[in-house]
């Protein structure tokens, strides 16, 4: 299984995941031309998209959804609450399979499930994702705080994306405004990378063998800084072997793989 970043951020989020000619996407943000420029770039036909998983309803994951399925009409696979509450501004899916927060389904050689998850949305949800072949790759972005469901979900991924949104002293020193600062920080906001390198470091301790950041601030982190906050930490426990990458935010980057033998020294 091949998992692709075409882009993550406040503008955008959208993740490629191929296994054989099965090829699915989790989030749909920014442009439909964005998103068929990105899967371009690594060698995916945006005609061979066979579904889309949305964990929750806000823009920067399903502004591009309305017009590239008006062209291709894939399966989207949305939770009945955050379909609700996107279809209520006005926008026209007519290939949406509604669920609740927890559920399962196949394409192709995948199998995808969703977990709960924590933020000011709607409904918001992680997802597993599992080849026939046993590979398995867990995404949980926009987190406002670490749960012991989702450390579970996730510990059962031997690749993991999770979000390290913001850097605590760039948020509280920056321009963002007194409100938005608290939305951030709460229980329903994001998280930090402090918080980001306390779960991954659980999750490393629990087997899994590689990890990717996601969903950074553009006004309250840098990607340097959320890297070395997470491999200090890593290091620090042991993990020094662990692969570590930063999606970005206009690029695509591919999760890195993993050494099989890759055990805490």
């Amino acid at each position: 299984m091949t998992v692709d970043f075409l882009f993550s951020g406040s503008s955008g989020n959208c993740t490629a995941i191929r296994d054989g000619d099965t090829v699915i996407l989790i989030d749909c943000g920014r442009s439909a031309r964005a998103v068929c420029r990105a899967l371009t770039d690594v060698g995916i036909s945006p005609d061979s998209v066979g579904a889309i998983f949305i964990t929750h309803e806000h823009s920067d994951h399903t502004s591009a959804l309305e017009v590239f399925c008006s062209k291709r009409p894939v399966p989207v696979h949305i939770t009945e609450k955050s379909a609700e509450r996107l279809f209520s501004s006005g926008k026209t899916i007519q290939s949406a399979v509604f669920h609740n927060e927890e559920y399962s389904v196949r394409v192709g050689s995948l199998t995808v499930t969703s977990f709960p998850l924590p933020h000011d949305s709607a409904c918001h949800v992680g997802y597993v994702v599992r080849t026939d072949g046993g590979d398995t790759f867990g995404l949980a972005t926009d987190v406002g705080h670490i749960t012991e469901r989702a450390v579970d979900e996730l510990s059962s991924c031997r690749r993991v994306l999770v979000e390290a949104n913001h850097d605590v002293e760039m948020l509280m020193e920056g321009r963002y405004p007194p409100i938005l600062k608290r939305r951030i920080l709460s229980p329903r906001g994001h998280l930090s990378n402090a918080d980001c390198a306390a779960l991954v470091c659980t999750l490393a301790r629990r087997g899994v063998k590689a990890f990717a950041l996601a969903h950074l601030s553009q006004e309250n982190n840098l990607p340097d800084i959320a890297f070395a906050e997470v491999r200090r930490a890593l290091d620090a426990e042991g993990f020094s072997g662990l692969p570590l990458e930063v999606a970005d935010r206009e690029y695509p980057v591919r999760l890195p793989e993993y050494e099989v033998e890759a055990v805490k020294c």
